[in-house]
């Protein structure tokens, strides 16, 4: 896995030195608020089958983005999930990483077909996802648990969709 650089932001593999940065990041309530409660291998082990790349921008790191791959053939496709730092946020960090990590999936990956589901009241990240290309196809009722556990909040399921290679 090598780095990826855009003009504001570098993804580098997720590395050890990271994690604590991260896990601060995670803890904000602005950024809490759209997670899970912190996991306490996060981020190095709780979810290994995930892609993970460490957001740098302005000498910081700004967050984190991750990848999963559904690599069986007739299925294949690939979905994103990204946080980035408040301090960060309305400055295009998330719009460059995206577009960064959409550009891996369908150039390098050579995948398709890519998707997103941000909470559908997350109006942020929906601008985000659509710079980089996303569409919305449909709301996903009660998709999600709400962060504090109490209840349930609709997702929008966004997709890219590029030509088969």
């Amino acid at each position: 896995m090598t780095a990826l650089t855009g003009s504001r932001v570098r993804l580098t593999p997720l590395a050890a030195s990271d994690a604590e940065a991260l896990r601060a990041i995670r803890r904000d309530p602005r950024v809490a608020e759209r997670w899970d409660e912190l996991e306490p291998d996060f981020p190095l082990h709780d979810e290994p089958e995930s892609t993970r790349y460490t957001i740098h921008h302005d000498g910081e790191i700004a967050g984190m983005i991750q990848f999963g791959e559904e690599t069986e053939p007739k299925y294949r496709h690939a979905s994103i999930d990204i946080f980035v730092a408040p301090a960060h946020q309305g400055r295009g960090v998330g719009s460059e990483a995206v577009q960064l990590v959409v550009d891996h999936l369908l150039g390098e990956r050579g995948h398709h077909r890519l998707t997103i589901d941000p909470a559908a009241d997350n109006a942020a990240a929906i601008a985000c996802y659509a710079k980089a290309g996303f569409v919305p196809v449909g709301v996903m009722r009660l998709a999600e648990r709400d962060s504090d556990g109490g209840g349930w909040h609709d997702s929008l399921m966004m997709e890219l969709v590029a030509e088969p290679r």
